[in-house]
């Protein structure tokens, strides 16, 4: 199976959603080496342009990338999955030997720049979620479509 990195910005400040980061990280680091790596958030401050802080942030988050990783960037405007899709874009992905990097933005969103590096982008849902919310669905997505590929009977 594929290593996942899943690269984000900042820390989750919610004690119960730091609880289910644990909790599926454990889960799925049983299945594939998981490696999560948070980038520090640039600082709002009055007269800054969102757009410079996300370039900023981005710059950050693109020092992270490898040449082998294949860049899913999660993004309302992206395609959504069922899980069992996910599971074979999962799959599928694995047989070409590269690491699985996912990029989840901060509060601000992601830079266009990322954006336009990423050869995909992913949504999790229509619905408008925190960036620290998507962290813990992202988690548990992953770690179900590892367990749909297994035959495992964790999704039903």
């Amino acid at each position: 199976m594929p290593k996942i990195k899943i690269i984000v910005v900042g820390n989750t400040k919610s004690s119960f959603l730091k609880t289910g980061e644990s909790l599926y990280l454990k889960r799925l680091k049983h299945y594939t080496p998981v490696e999560w790596i948070e980038v520090r958030p640039e600082k709002v401050t009055k007269g800054i342009l969102i757009e410079r802080i996300l370039t900023l942030e981005g710059s950050s988050i693109e020092k992270k990338f490898h040449s082998r990783d294949h860049i899913v960037v999660l993004d309302v405007s992206g395609k959504e999955y069922s899980s069992e899709a996910l599971s074979k874009r999962i799959e599928r992905l694995s047989l070409k030997g590269q690491a699985l990097c996912f990029v989840i933005g901060g509060p601000l969103g992601i830079s266009k720049e990322i954006l336009h590096r990423a050869h995909e982008t992913l949504s999790l849902s229509k619905l408008t979620l925190t960036h620290e919310m998507s962290r813990v669905l992202l988690l548990e997505q992953l770690y179900r479509a590892f367990t749909i590929i297994r035959g495992e009977k964790y999704h039903k």
